[in-house]
């Protein structure tokens, strides 16, 4: 059912304001197009395809993905140009990414010979030619090679069969750490996007295809792209925004787009208000300031959490009563949009939709 007023919904509940929502989409598309690039946002944060067909109508070139379910819910909905950013490891993903690549195009990462091995065979064997990006370390310490040592890892993978070397991507993801300051943030952003370009213009100086050049968060949306020489971004939280990306300075928090909405259930004590929201409603996804569930209001913090229930102090507290409804802005969109299979699509207060979360894993 549609058309009731948001504190009729049964919490706690998963929240979209469509308005900041499209506001959100079109402000990055714009970004983008200005800094001169392509626009591949990451479906993990949304996992949605109704989000996903307006990133679409607002100029994406495609998706970047997470897992194969992703892939293949993008792929049966008809979105042919897809990176699945993540080493197909295992003969259960070597398997799909070959035939994934039967149906569309489905680029994956590698980051080292022996990832890439059991795929250039496995595509050999059945006639297909997997396209594939170099992941390089530009500074988060997670997957992804060296930037020195690049070009060697190109020459090894050139002479694998089944394979075709589309370029380089990373995740400029430890802009995280620059939560204090945002021009030093933008300075890292840049960067990882002025060394991804390095790379690139040393293999494409060897002689290797390197056509994409793309670098992927939303913290670093307005200076990693804007680096020259690079192609594509790959931002995802942005379409909601979140408590980490306002400390962070990616938004302000007029654009946080999706919230949880929850009930006071208990006010057991001076100083502590109960709500039905607990982990299993926001994810145990962690501030960048390191503590707390998510963000309600200055005077109320969402310090605790078991399983259904969260746990308010402040000064905020003393002021709730049994029955109130809070709406708490996650840490963490990606992770807490995982959490749900559904999510409410309001304007100005009203349930004008619901959208299916799907491919959850």
């Amino acid at each position: 059912m549609t058309g009731e007023p948001l504190h009729e919904l049964p919490t706690p509940a998963l929240v979209a304001d469509r308005h900041r929502l499209t506001r959100n989409i079109a402000d990055m598309a714009a970004l983008t197009d200005r800094a001169g690039v392509r626009l591949r946002p990451h479906f993990k944060t949304s996992k949605c395809l109704q989000v996903a067909r307006l990133q679409l109508d607002h100029g994406a070139i495609g998706f970047t993905c997470a897992t194969p379910a992703e892939v293949t819910l993008l792929q049966d909905a008809g979105v042919p140009d897809l990176l699945w950013a993540h080493q197909p490891i295992g003969p259960a993903k070597v398997g799909f990414a070959v035939q994934a690549n039967t149906k569309s195009t489905v680029t994956v990462a590698l980051d080292s010979v022996e990832a890439a091995t059991p795929l250039a065979s496995a595509a050999s064997a059945a006639g297909v030619r997997v396209p594939y990006l170099i992941e390089v370390d530009t500074g988060l310490g997670r997957a992804g090679v060296a930037p020195d040592r690049t070009p060697a890892l190109a020459a090894a993978l050139a002479r694998l069969p089944g394979l075709e070397l589309r370029g380089v991507f990373t995740h400029e993801g430890h802009l995280a750490r620059h939560v204090a300051d945002r021009d030093e943030l933008r300075t890292a952003g840049r960067q990882a996007g002025t060394t991804l370009s390095e790379v690139a213009r040393t293999l494409t100086d060897a002689g290797h295809r390197c056509e994409t050049v793309s670098v992927g968060s939303t913290p670093g949306a307005d200076s990693a792209p804007f680096a020259p020489g690079i192609t594509e971004a790959r931002p995802g939280t942005y379409v909601y925004y979140d408590a980490n990306q306002v400390a962070l300075g990616s938004a302000t928090a007029d654009r946080c787009a999706l919230t949880v909405l929850t009930t006071v259930v208990s006010t057991p004590r001076p100083g502590t208000a109960i709500t039905d929201a607990g982990l299993k409603a926001m994810s145990s996804d962690a501030s960048v300031h390191g503590t707390g569930f998510g963000t309600i209001t200055p005077d109320l913090a969402f310090h605790t959490a078991n399983e259904e229930h969260g746990y308010l102090s402040g000064p905020g507290c003393t002021s709730l009563q049994v029955g109130d409804q809070l709406q708490v802005v996650p840490n963490h969109a990606c992770g807490t949009v995982n959490m749900w299979s559904t999510i409410h699509v309001t304007e100005d207060g009203i349930v004008t939709d619901r959208w299916p979360i799907r491919a959850r894993r």
